[in-house]
């Protein structure tokens, strides 16, 4: 099982996309795709977010 579900990856102008690994989509935060970021943002997103599917996923299994 994976531990994270979402990564970010460089786009072509330099502007960072937090997405899910699993369906390769931009992650959407109160359904606004996140992309367009910068490598800052992106990184501190990817950590809640990962943060935020774990402690979920862990809820869930109890």
């Amino acid at each position: 099982m994976h531990k994270n579900r979402y990564d970010m990856r460089e786009e072509d102008d330099g502007s960072w996309t937090v997405f899910d690994i699993f369906s390769g989509l931009p992650a959407e935060v109160n359904d606004v795709p996140q992309d367009g970021l910068e490598m800052e943002q992106a990184d501190d997103l990817v950590d809640l977010l990962n943060h935020l599917y774990i402690k979920r996923r862990d809820e869930t299994a109890n």
